[in-house]
Formats: structure tokens, C-alpha cells, sequence
């Protein structure tokens, strides 16, 4: 996976929008509801494009770091809620989409209720 298809990937999600709160060099994604306070579920590096951090469950994460020696805790994250997950190596681009997915999802169903009715929408 490259930055590009990683930027792609999360921007196909509705609700996301994308920034750079920590500095130009960081890409950070973002899911709310227009109107509401945006919650952040995936960030990667522009410069040195080689891992992604992604929101997780605390059990899954755990998981998952046991499973895949290209899965550590979360670099400068909080190392019980985000992975750090290798953008190449061991696992396919399509369960790295995946996991990218679930961090969406996740947060998606930490907004308020009156927001999650604009996920739900078709």
C-alpha cells in the first residue's frame, strides 16, 4: 500500500475528512457529521510512508500485535487504544483495508447518537 492509495482508501468514507493538526507532514483522518466534533481513526507519515496508525479495540489489539510481527503498539498514540501497522510485509493491502475499515467503524460508533443518524443514511 502508498500513501496514495491509503489517502484514497480513507477518503472514500463518509463523514472523513483529512488534516494535518500535528505538524505538514502528517496526514491525519478524521470521521464526524457536519456540525459535529470529528474523531480521529487513521494518521500516517508523507515523508517516511512506511506504517499507519489505526484506532483499534484494546482485545483486537492485543490480538493482533501476538499475531503480526508487523503490528506494535502505537507509535506516540496510546499504546492500549492505537496499532502501528507496516504498509508493507506480511499481510495484504486488503486486511490492512480492513483493519482501516474497523478503526472507521469504531469511531464512527463513538459519536453522539444524533450524529451516527448521518452514517445511517443512504
Amino acid at each position: 500500500m502508498n500513501i496514495e492509495e491509503f489517502r484514497d482508501y480513507c477518503l472514500s468514507f463518509k463523514g472523513v475528512t483529512e488534516e494535518t493538526p500535528v505538524g505538514p507532514n502528517t496526514l491525519v483522518y478524521k470521521v464526524g457529521a457536519p456540525g459535529g466534533k470529528p474523531r480521529m481513526f487513521a494518521l500516517g507519515s508523507i515523508d517516511v510512508f512506511d506504517f499507519i496508525n489505526l484506532k483499534c479495540d484494546p482485545e483486537k489489539a492485543i490480538d493482533l500485535r501476538e499475531r503480526y510481527q508487523g503490528v506494535r503498539p502505537g507509535w506516540h498514540m496510546n499504546k492500549k487504544l492505537w496499532n502501528s501497522v507496516d504498509v508493507e510485509g506480511e499481510f495484504s493491502d486488503d486486511l490492512r483495508r480492513e483493519w482501516i475499515k474497523d478503526s472507521y467503524d469504531l469511531m464512527v460508533a463513538s459519536l453522539p447518537k444524533k450524529d451516527q443518524v448521518y452514517f445511517t443514511k443512504k
